[in-house]
């Protein structure tokens, strides 16, 4: 990676901490080791991505985006996990592919994207099912550019348009921004979405995006944004209905709800509107049932 890049002085994500994380750690929580708090078959992402066998799903602790209302608490704010080696994420990710799994799916790996780049130099060579990038979507499109060739699909959770929202709830105004570039520098590399017979996703970009409670034309103007950044038809979407009020959510009144029928079907039919071609999400996810237990499985 370019001399600018590197733990001594992080500047891996746009919080530009410069934190020399060999000795301490960064606003995400994480210093020089990485941290998983999961490694496990993963049956609750989308259809195109884990299939009847699962995604390979390792759950990395730390994150910089840390939103109030986040589901995965206990790892991307209490930084919950157990220290891993680039050996033993090697091997880790080596036996989910032979558990039968239909991808590698990263989830919160950009704290980690330097240890990252070296174990997928490693092991991809080894692996015959895809590797999945499951991210907040505020990345830094320089340190994207290191990963070129190693990541098949690209799963970014695009989150906000507002400004205002996205400093309230994540304390990072300039999410959008960075998210554009981010997202357009994942489909410089990646591409028009291939899908095998099978209809899983061999490469590509899916973006995703939680409804929040009273933000349903946020989420429409990010539809607009996503129907006009690609060529039609080139990317997949993922609209999420499950937001449930956790973490801090208690805290800010207007999202310690759940979504409304008609919030969740105005983005449906934005995104329609738009041209975008994708998935929905049943109402009844609208629960904490999907979320894992964070308690090593996969790594002790």
């Amino acid at each position: 990676m370019c001399d600018t890049i590197s733990l001594k002085a992080c500047r891996l994500c746009p919080r530009q901490c410069g934190v020399n994380r060999l000795e301490m750690t960064g606003f995400c929580g994480a210093g020089a080791d990485m941290l998983v708090a999961k490694a496990m078959l993963h049956f609750g992402e989308e259809p195109c991505i884990g299939g009847e066998a699962g995604a390979g799903a390792v759950f990395f602790s730390g994150c910089n985006l840390r939103c109030v209302f986040c589901q995965n608490y206990e790892i991307s704010w209490e930084h919950h996990g157990w220290p891993v080696s680039e050996q033993k994420l090697t091997e880790i990710l080596l036996r989910l592919q032979k558990q039968g799994a239909a991808c590698i799916d990263l989830v919160s790996p950009t704290p980690y994207t330097l240890q990252l780049k070296r174990v997928l130099e490693e092991v991809k060579p080894k692996l015959q099912i895809p590797v999945v990038y499951n991210c907040g979507g505020y990345e830094e499109s320089e340190v994207l550019r290191q990963l070129e060739g190693l990541i098949d699909v690209y799963l970014p959770d695009l989150k906000y348009f507002d400004r205002a929202a996205a400093a309230r709830y994540c304390g990072c105004a300039d999410y959008f921004e960075k998210a554009q570039a981010a997202l357009r520098e994942m489909y410089r590399q990646v591409g028009a979405c291939k899908q095998d017979e099978q209809g899983m996703l061999r490469k590509g970009l899916l973006v995703r995006h939680l409804i929040l409670p009273g933000a349903y034309k946020d989420s429409m103007e990010l539809m607009k944004w996503l129907g006009t950044a690609f060529p039609e038809g080139s990317i997949r979407i993922s609209l999420l209905s499950q937001y449930t009020p956790f973490g801090r959510a208690e805290e800010f009144p207007e999202i310690n709800r759940r979504v409304t029928t008609y919030e969740y079907e105005k983005v449906i039919d934005q995104a329609l509107a738009s041209g975008l071609i994708g998935y929905r999400q049943e109402r009844s996810s609208s629960t904490m049932a999907l979320r894992p237990e964070f308690d090593g499985e996969g790594i002790l």
